[in-house]
């Protein structure tokens, strides 16, 4: 029985050992990138020269991308206000009966896809060709009305791709109440087109303005360890290992990303502040009530993490190339 105990009580002390072991351990994990982070911000802090230039470098290559997004946003904003939504021209045959042509009119109203249908007499086709063409001295000399009864479809917003439109187009044209449908798809085609290379070359140039922040981040936490390889060494030789080396390099990258953001933020922010009175004055001279998005909380948010991972990931590679060649 005093066996069992003291064997009892041997494993409780050793288990509690190996628990404050553990927690210590943990303690000085933290402690050290406490140090390590205060250390490198205070580093950076003593030379303003260098830190500002890297700074407003990463600053400017996560700017320019920032604010062609807001941008791309608002154009975005802009079409979709816009009162450009697609109609289609019906040209009935000008022997249509009227109790056919209402008959018509009854079930494109009940076509789901269909916003609104709006009918026009030969005449009131006449009439209208009139005032818009310019033309109405020259009309006054035909002898009969060239233009048949027509009738202009409003597609429903969500029906304006164009693939729905050319479906809907030939659903109305297969009645044999109609001559010909017209529709221009032209501009749909080409707005879309136009956001979709839009948003690519954004996306190319925020890829290439990124690999240019690992590279400047990169290539200055390269000089730093150059500047440092007697401390690295005689650290090495002490016992320390390559991720106790590696820690303060890395929030000192971490740093100028975060620097960084900051900076490209303030520079996206005045930029869109300079533009939103014109822009306001310009939508005012043509009724609209359009406001330019500024730049919110959580773009603010996203691109100082998008800064913080581009300068921590460059001064990974950096560290992880040189360090390896730095041995006592």
């Amino acid at each position: 029985m005093p066996n069992s105990r003291q064997n009892i009580h041997t494993k409780e002390r050793g288990a509690k050992q190996a628990k404050l072991h553990i927690m210590g351990r943990m303690q000085a994990y933290s402690a050290h990138h406490k140090v390590s982070l205060i250390t490198s911000f205070r580093k950076l802090i003593s030379r303003p020269i260098q830190t500002l230039l890297t700074t407003l470098v990463v600053a400017i290559a996560l700017a320019l991308p920032a604010t062609m997004l807001i941008a791309l946003k608002n154009v975005q904003t802009v079409g979709k206000n816009l009162n450009t939504q697609p109609k289609l021209s019906v040209y009935l045959n000008q022997k249509a009966k009227p109790n056919a042509i209402d008959a018509f009119i009854v079930e494109l109203n009940l076509n789901a896809t269909i916003s609104r249908v709006t009918f026009k007499t030969a005449d009131e086709a006449l009439q209208a060709f009139k005032l818009t063409s310019g033309m109405g001295d020259a009309l006054e000399l035909l002898d009969e009305n060239p233009l048949p009864p027509t009738i202009i479809v409003e597609p429903q917003a969500a029906a304006i791709d164009p693939v729905i439109l050319d479906a809907l187009a030939s659903e109305i044209g297969a009645s044999p109440l109609v001559d010909e449908v017209v529709f221009d798809m032209g501009w749909v085609r080409r707005l879309i087109d136009i956001m979709v290379l839009l948003e690519t070359l954004v996306l190319a140039l925020a890829c290439m303005l990124g690999v240019g922040v690992l590279l400047a981040v990169g290539n200055t936490i390269r000089l730093e360890i150059e500047s440092r390889r007697d401390e690295i060494v005689v650290t090495k030789l002490v016992g320390g290992t390559n991720a106790f080396v590696r820690r303060p390099l890395l929030y000192t990258g971490l740093l100028y990303g975060v620097f960084g953001a900051l900076c490209a933020s303030f520079i996206v922010l005045f930029a869109l502040l300079a533009l939103s009175g014109p822009v306001a004055s310009l939508a005012a001279s043509y009724q609209s009530s359009f406001t330019l998005n500024i730049f919110g909380l959580s773009d603010f948010i996203s691109l100082v993490l998008l800064g913080a991972g581009l300068g921590l990931s460059g001064a990974w590679l950096a560290v992880g190339r040189e360090l390896s060649n730095i041995e006592p």
